[in-house]
Order: structure tokens, then C-alpha cells, then sequence
């Protein structure tokens, strides 16, 4: 199987099953609402942090099936993470779909499949859009996120 494979069949899984979703864990401390104006995609993450470290997540919302599979990916992979380790995270996954600077793919893990989104740069803000309202809800800011 190739990364192009193993991209779309790891989306379709998420997409079809997201984790984590529709979740609002009892005691959600901190939340924070997205919003892609592009396509439509909406997000709320909900989370409970205790200390520094994120004890549970979930997420609800709609979108396609991009936005929904990070999502879904990124609530599997911040659970249980420090706040400071979720947002190293959310650097090296930005980062890897930007462009920005080489990210390497082993310091993501199964992220890493997210990375076949680059082959799409109209859909970068959907597979973004979950992570920036999750690094909002971590920093506990009150306005929504937008990716315009």
C-alpha cells in the first residue's frame, strides 16, 4: 500500500467514525468554536485539562471529510498530552501542511498522513481548522476562530 492509499483510507476511516465525537466530556473546562468561511466547516473542541495536562477531549460540528478526520485524529493524539507537548504538536502539524519549515514525519506519528492534504491546498484550512481551534481552546480565548 502506498502513502496515497494509506492517506485516503485513514481519512475515509475518520471520516466515517470519528473518535472522540459527538463529545462534550463532563467536565469540559475549556472550549473553543472554528469556523472555515471557505467551505463551511464548523468545529467546537471541548477539553479538560487538570494541571498542564489534557485529561480528555472531544469535539463536535460539521464539515467534510478532511475536517472532520484531523479532528478526529488530533482528539486520538492530544489525549492524555501536556498542554506544552499539544502545542509542540500543533507547530510541527502546521509546519508540515505549510510548508513552513521541514517537519520530520516520525515526530507526528500517524499524523504524518495528514500530510497527503498538501497535495490539495484548498483543503489545508480544512485539515488546520480543528488544530487552531484546539490551540484557542487551549490558550482559553473567548472569539471564535476563523481560517480567513
Amino acid at each position: 500500500m502506498d502513502l496515497r492509499d494509506l492517506y485516503e483510507e485513514i481519512i475515509l476511516d475518520h471520516n466515517r467514525n470519528p473518535r472522540n465525537y459527538p463529545r462534550h466530556p463532563d467536565g469540559t473546562n475549556r472550549r473553543a468554536e472554528g469556523h472555515n468561511p471557505l467551505c463551511g466547516d464548523q468545529v467546537t473542541v471541548n477539553l479538560v485539562v487538570d494541571g498542564d495536562r489534557i485529561v480528555d477531549v472531544g469535539f463536535e460540528g460539521n464539515g467534510c471529510a478532511i475536517s472532520t478526520a484531523s479532528a478526529s485524529l488530533m482528539t486520538e493524539a492530544v489525549k492524555g498530552m501536556s498542554v506544552a507537548d499539544a502545542e509542540a504538536l500543533f507547530e510541527r502539524l502546521h509546519a508540515l501542511l505549510t510548508d513552513e519549515h521541514p517537519v520530520d514525519p516520525e515526530t507526528i506519528g500517524k499524523l504524518s498522513v495528514l500530510g497527503g492534504v498538501k497535495d490539495y491546498p484548498m483543503r489545508v484550512k480544512c485539515a488546520t481548522l480543528a488544530w487552531h481551534t484546539l490551540h484557542a481552546a487551549l490558550a482559553n480565548a473567548g472569539d471564535p476562530v476563523t481560517t480567513e
